[in-house]
């Protein structure tokens, strides 16, 4: 093989940013499940996921920032949605309840993150991991929250295209 099959076959191999991205919050809101339910210490239930899972396509930075952050601000993250709700917080299914913390997170601390990609990516884990109709639910308040959050960069994505 030549110097540059080896490069083509070694960046089909490689993982996109991406799909790293989508495992890191995919292992997070299970980890954030786990530790809702069970109330494991965190750095266990971290190096538990990292032994018991193959974490070689998932940014693993990312999953540990959604991990410890989202459990350290639970309270301020979960007043920020609380306005769009239709029920009380405990009443909410523990996996709504996580991705809406992972999109509030997002939302609010991680502002490189474009306001649609934080919530397409919640809307796609309570698809996969959520009630039949959870993906609905969850659009509509972090939708109703980044409305609050990211005004700024909401009108100039609506400027720009007028």
């Amino acid at each position: 093989m030549s110097d540059n099959e080896n490069r083509s076959a070694a960046k089909k191999k490689k993982p996109s940013l991406t799909s790293q991205r989508r495992s890191a919050r995919s292992f997070a809101l299970q980890a954030l499940y786990s530790w809702t339910l069970a109330g494991q210490p965190l750095h266990e239930l971290e190096a538990q996921f990292r032994v018991d899972n193959d974490m070689r396509d998932t940014d693993v930075r990312l999953f540990s920032e959604l991990l410890q952050n989202i459990a350290a601000s639970k309270s301020e993250l979960d007043a920020s949605f609380t306005d769009f709700l239709d029920r009380q917080v405990e009443e909410l299914d523990p996996i709504e309840l996580n991705v809406l913390r992972i999109g509030a997170y997002e939302l609010s601390k991680r502002m490189e993150v474009p306001y649609r990609v934080a919530i397409n990516e919640s809307v796609e884990l309570a698809k996969k991991f959520g009630a039949t109709d959870s993906h609905r639910y969850v659009n509509g308040v972090l939708d109703k929250l980044a409305q609050r959050v990211r005004m700024a960069e909401i009108r100039e994505k609506r400027e720009g295209k007028s």
